[in-house]
């Protein structure tokens, strides 16, 4: 970039970002990303231990837009898999697959419980025929489209030990988005009559996957962007430098030395000594933002408005520890997913790589991946690995699914930011937040943390595109 302004700075290596950088780079525009981790990919990275790979939760890409997956098949090449989805719920000792299906998840319970799943459903379907129902928070929602009893026994653990609050304190936003359309009615429907679910993402059978792992679209898209851009990893932004609602400059941290190639292709502007320490000053045209929205409205300089801060203190994400136990035996189960809503399990959720992709682990080995929700600095986030691995490792035990003596080696993960909190009453607090970055007239945000909404990968992928396009449009 070699201190040029007309350069386009992009902050963040998650999806959003590199997809916009990739667009960016293929319409020959200058380009530079920063990521503050070691690798790219964000929460869509996959992790390396030794003959082992596991992504961060397991993620699958699967999308109703032609365009993005598209994008994403030109993209990468014969990598990709189709997996199959072969998910489950494991509660109070049995066995029900989810998507819900009516045979398994109600008369899997016993006739009376049954009876009261159908007739509380029946009962919600009377009410939203008489009146518009006021979903405001997940459990009106929940309790609105599956009723009560479906609601206690399905969702209202598990829900509250993703996002570490009460359902009526999570807002119903969430929940519509994630499975947007779908009841019990349909859950009846797609079980019975054997509907595909292609326009339910929920219930969809099958997803795309690459074989190494989904961070390999990430790492694709930055080998496109390091062809004539770059991408600096261990980087960090510490302050955005305004006037007049327009960005002039970023101010970066390197977190370590950077490699040699980097050096050499003289990208990088001079060192600027500061009493905090050695930072670059980079100047550019348009900027690209996909860090958190409240990490972001923090670092500019000017300050942005008090009252500006004060509601972007109010928003908040949930964090999630990862613990990845490597075993000697060939295969623990053949699902993708196991969800454990029961709190007295300290994990949520497990999946096992190897149902991914072969290539995930060696012929005769596996692993478990573990993952935890919690917020920074609770106890969860504050244990020390030994304890997590030890925790998992007992529970896994206790659960059936592996023993101790098969155990070869684990791993743990922490993971800031994972997933927007969307409170009630959090759209007033963010609001106020947007209406403020909307002015700056080139700053762009993208992506899941950026613009503060659960995106799957392809919504995340797309904003970045979309971007890019736009920027690219608006420059001639």
């Amino acid at each position: 970039m070699n201190n040029s302004k007309n350069g386009i700075v992009i902050l963040g290596g998650g999806l959003a970002g590199l997809s916009a950088g990739y667009v960016l780079s293929k319409a020959d525009r200058k380009v530079l990303v920063f990521e503050s981790n070691s690798v790219v990919g964000g929460l869509s990275r996959t992790i390396v231990k030794g003959e082992f790979r596991f992504d961060l939760g397991g993620h699958r890409f699967l999308t109703k837009s032609k365009r993005i997956e598209n994008f994403v098949k030109d993209l990468m090449g014969g990598e990709l898999l189709t997996v199959h989805r072969k998910s489950k719920i494991y509660l109070h000792n049995k066995y029900f697959d989810y998507p819900l299906k009516p045979l398994n998840a109600i008369f899997g319970l016993g006739i009376p419980a049954t009876i009261k799943i159908i007739l509380d459903y029946g009962i919600e379907r009377l009410k939203n025929l008489l009146r518009e129902p006021d979903n405001i928070s997940l459990e009106d929602w929940v309790v609105s489209n599956f009723g009560r009893t479906m609601f206690n026994i399905y969702f209202k653990e598990y829900s509250e030990k993703i996002w570490g609050i009460e359902c009526s304190r999570i807002s119903s936003e969430w929940v519509a988005q994630r499975i947007k359309g779908l009841s019990l009615g349909i859950a009846i429907k797609n079980a019975f009559l054997k509907f595909s679910g292609k326009g339910l993402p929920t219930l969809a059978d099958n997803f795309l996957y690459p074989s190494s792992g989904i961070g390999r679209i990430s790492d694709k898209l930055k080998e496109t962007i390091d062809k004539n851009n770059q991408v600096l990893t261990n980087t960090r932004i510490e302050q955005l430098n305004h006037s007049d609602f327009r960005i002039e400059s970023i101010e970066v941290k390197y977190l370590c030395r950077q490699d040699d190639s980097n050096s050499s292709r003289n990208i990088i502007p001079p060192l600027v000594k500061r009493g905090r320490g050695d930072l670059s000053i980079i100047e550019g045209s348009e900027f690209i933002s996909s860090i958190p929205i409240t990490t972001l409205v923090t670092i500019l300089h000017p300050r942005a408005p008090e009252d500006v801060l004060t509601a972007a203190s109010m928003l908040r994400y949930r964090d999630v520890v990862i613990v990845a136990i490597m075993l000697s035996r060939e295969r623990v189960t053949d699902l993708t997913w196991i969800y454990i809503p029961e709190r007295k399990i300290p994990f949520g959720r497990i999946h096992e790589p190897k149902n991914w992709s072969l290539k995930m682990a060696p012929e005769d080995k596996t692993l478990i991946v573990a993952e935890y929700f919690c917020f920074e600095g609770d106890e969860t986030w504050r244990a020390d690995d030994g304890q997590l691995i030890e925790l998992t490792i007992h529970y896994l035990e206790k659960l059936r699914f592996i023993k101790r003596d098969e155990v070869l080696d684990s791993v743990v993960i922490r993971t800031l930011k994972a997933y927007p909190l969307l409170e009630v009453g959090y759209k007033e607090y963010y609001n106020k937040v947007w209406d403020y970055l909307n002015r700056f007239k080139n700053l762009h945000i993208v992506g899941r943390a950026g613009i503060f909404r659960y995106l799957n990968m392809d919504h995340a992928i797309e904003t970045g595109i979309e971007t890019a396009e736009k920027i690219i449009k608006n420059s001639g």
